[in-house]
Parts: C-alpha cells; sequence; structure tokens
C-alpha cells in the first residue's frame, strides 16, 4: 500500500509543472495541454483522498471534472483551430482580435 503523502506530492507535483507551463509557455496548445495536466492532478488528488477515506464521493467529483474536461478538450480545440485559420498562428503573443 502506498501512502497518501506520496500520491499527494505527486499531484502536488503535476500540478506545478502545469501552473508553471501555463504560465512560461506561449503556444496555445501546450498551455491547452498545461491545464488538462492540471485537472489531472486534481483528479489524482480526489482518488487519493477516496481511496484514504473508503468512500466513492472522490471518484464521483473525477466522474465530473473528466467530463468537463472533456468539453473543454472539445470547445478549446475549436477555439483554438479557428484562431489558426484566421490569424495563421498560434502563439498567444500574436493573437490580439480584442485590438482594433
Amino acid at each position: 500500500m502506498i501512502p497518501l503523502n506520496y500520491y499527494l506530492l505527486f499531484a502536488a507535483f503535476l500540478f506545478s509543472v502545469g501552473v508553471v507551463g501555463v504560465l512560461i509557455r506561449r503556444n496555445a496548445i501546450i498551455v491547452f495541454m498545461c491545464i488538462e495536466l492540471m485537472l489531472n492532478s486534481v483528479n489524482l488528488t480526489f482518488i487519493a483522498f477516496s481511496a484514504f477515506m473508503g468512500n466513492a464521493i472522490g471518484q464521483m467529483f473525477v466522474f465530473f471534472v473528466m467530463t468537463v474536461a472533456a468539453a473543454e478538450a472539445a470547445v478549446g480545440l475549436a477555439i483554438i483551430i479557428a484562431l489558426f485559420r484566421n490569424k495563421k498562428t498560434i502563439n498567444i503573443d500574436q493573437i490580439n482580435l480584442l485590438k482594433w
């Protein structure tokens, strides 16, 4: 049996990698993948606490988070494709749709 601390440390590491990726990278696809990495680290935390407490509430939260992540992936990729068709780039710094 792996202790709960190991799961939480790994989830914190994954979340911090995702945060650093969102703050540092300028490619929209990579930022999108880092957001998904942060969602998966939260899912790992839910599952770890669910197994530690011995109930299925965390697993139900993971189901809902995965549903929201799937919808986000569909909508987010559609937005990224639309931006690429209009601007011919996926660099976040070069996308300025709100400026005249």
